[in-house]
């Protein structure tokens, strides 16, 4: 399954009509949308103000263009608010949203409950993306991801650490410390185990370090080649460029795939030997992956294989 590199969450007006403008900009660049936009209900609400804030998303929504890939973060099902994101913003905008992002789920109940209001709002097409943040989400991480209305798992950092009740330090929510501490460790790898395991796609957490773009770097590079994710999310616009690139194979990695795909194909993918190497159809899936991640980040792709991606988007 396929999604843009970057997940990138704003809830504020000003940064909302910003981030949409950003996108339709780096469209046009990158010749694929290297990122989509979800309007945020959950923490982009103020207290009491839930209401009028999901009046703004669904007028944000609908406006937006044709072309562009705009989701919407709803309040948790067992929230006061759930119901109500699903009537005034689901309801009149399924046909414009990619997904719904639904946080603090902590089993299937909760996906099922979800899955349940979204089907009676008339959204049965839409695919939920879960934000796992417990360490019983964590548990149940499998079972989520085994949903077949479900397309993404994302880890909820901060939410994760503060569930434990001060057994992880505060470390655990910096750079350093959520790459390094094992509780945080081993809840990111379970969540893109359970993903890959049911083919859904893992999107790694934020950093909170926003203003600090080599430490987003950082953080993407681990998580994309020591973890297994393949998406990640942006709370500052100038997060998403750093996470495209770090989500992006090199020049090397895609001239290589290029080249054994196309050895395969002239051997009507049978076995070959290239560069003193033995290849099969393992390693092709696998360097095809590498091509279809390149082309969804804007990179350039050899004559040799352009012809299986199709025009760009620019």
């Amino acid at each position: 399954m396929i999604l843009p590199v970057c997940d990138h969450y704003s809830g504020v007006e000003v940064r909302m009509r910003k981030s949409l403008q950003l996108q339709a900009e780096m469209t046009q660049e990158f010749g694929a949308c290297v990122f989509d936009v979800t309007l945020d209900c959950e923490d982009g609400a103020p207290v009491g103000g839930e209401i009028e804030h999901a009046h703004l998303v669904k007028e944000m929504a609908l406006s937006s263009a044709p072309e562009a890939r705009v989701a919407v973060r709803i309040h948790p099902v067992d929230h006061s608010s759930f119901a109500d994101d699903v009537q005034l913003i689901v309801r009149p905008c399924h046909s414009k949203l990619k997904h719904v992002m639904v946080p603090k789920v902590e089993g299937l109940q909760d996906v099922q409950a979800a899955v349940k209001a979204l089907d009676f709002a008339g959204a049965h097409h839409l695919p939920l993306h879960v934000l796992i943040e417990s360490p019983t989400a964590v548990h149940h991480a499998f079972e989520i991801a085994a949903h077949p209305r479900v397309q993404s798992l994302s880890f909820g950092l901060m939410d994760f650490v503060s569930s434990h009740g001060g057994a992880i330090p505060s470390t655990g929510m910096g750079i350093q410390g959520q790459f390094t501490h094992p509780l945080v460790l081993r809840a990111k790898l379970e969540i893109a185990s359970a993903c890959h395991a049911h083919g859904k796609v893992p999107s790694h957490c934020v950093v909170t370090e926003f203003s600090d773009l080599q430490a987003i770097k950082t953080a993407a590079s681990a998580a994309a080649r020591e973890l297994g994710y393949t998406r990640m999310w942006s709370i500052h616009p100038s997060q998403i460029r750093p996470v495209v690139e770090a989500m992006a194979p090199t020049v090397h990695e895609v001239e290589q795939a290029a080249s054994l795909i196309d050895a395969a194909i002239h051997a009507d993918w049978a076995p070959v030997s290239h560069g003193g190497q033995l290849h099969d159809r393992a390693s092709y899936r696998f360097f095809w992956h590498v091509l279809e991640r390149a082309f969804q980040t804007g990179r350039h792709l050899p004559d040799s294989v352009q012809m299986f991606f199709g025009e760009r988007h620019a």
